[in-house]
């Protein structure tokens, strides 16, 4: 049986390599589900755009029925993102099991490219919602997403106090109640896990990356990398980047 499957495998790859057609990379086909499990809109954009290119997988020769199962394993990859996320599990096994049954009843394909968007903008949605659900006051809510915004600067504290209209101190210590960190560990934090995310996903260099996330040095940026992902920046790219080398 595996002899059987590895032949049709290997019969497979010589079809689409003499029709010049490859399937996404495994980074490119990620980067919209690691989107959507931080709970980041462009998350919407980035699967329109690999769902209307020429590298979708061929699953059917009914182009309905294709986009159909493209749609299911899309379902199965959304909900375990969102779960990560922070979505409650049993709402979003509902909700992929709704989206399925929508899928296999779609006739069309614009049905089901529309059903496509409408479950990655759904899932992110209730992953931002989860993100927010965990009594953060307004303040709180808004310092996280100007941090997130603008992991690119320094962020002062002060800042952060004028922008909500409260005390330094008493801003520093609710941030703290509220997220189990205090400030500078939050931002510390956030630059790691965009940190993670270039490596893995960007071409920028090590070097790069350390600027682009504001730190004074690449020591300085390693130091902190290690601290948080015990490796090196370094190790962490060779671990996790991967890059598909087409041939003629």
């Amino acid at each position: 049986m595996n002899e059987t499957m590895d032949k049709r495998i290997a019969y497979l790859e010589f079809v689409n390599r003499e029709n010049s057609f490859h399937h996404h990379r495994y980074d490119d086909d990620m980067r919209q589900f690691e989107m959507l499990k931080n709970g980041d809109m462009n998350a919407v954009d980035e699967s329109r755009r690999m769902m209307y290119s020429d590298e979708i997988g061929h699953l059917s020769d009914d182009p309905v029925k294709n986009m159909r199962y493209l749609n299911i394993c899309h379902a199965t990859l959304c909900t375990r993102f969102a779960i990560e996320g922070g979505m409650d599990p049993e709402k979003a096994y509902n909700a992929s099991d709704i989206f399925i049954r929508r899928c296999d009843a779609a006739d069309t394909l614009d049905e089901q490219y529309d059903l496509h968007m409408e479950m990655i903008e759904y899932f992110t949605k209730q992953v931002i919602s989860a993100k927010k659900a965990n009594v953060y006051s307004k303040q709180v809510i808004h310092c996280m997403e100007y941090i997130g915004s603008h992991l690119h600067e320094e962020i002062l504290v002060s800042r952060l106090a004028d922008m909500v209209k409260l005390n330094a101190s008493y801003l520093s210590v609710l941030f703290k109640e509220q997220t189990g960190m205090n400030i500078s560990e939050y931002i510390t934090a956030k630059r790691m896990e965009t940190a993670e995310n270039m490596l893995k996903f960007s071409d920028f260099t090590l070097s790069e990356i350390s600027d682009i996330l504001h730190y004074s040095s690449y020591s300085h940026f390693a130091r902190t990398f290690r601290r948080y992902c015990d490796t090196s920046p370094k190790k962490y790219r060779d671990t996790h980047y991967r890059r598909t080398v087409m041939t003629e």
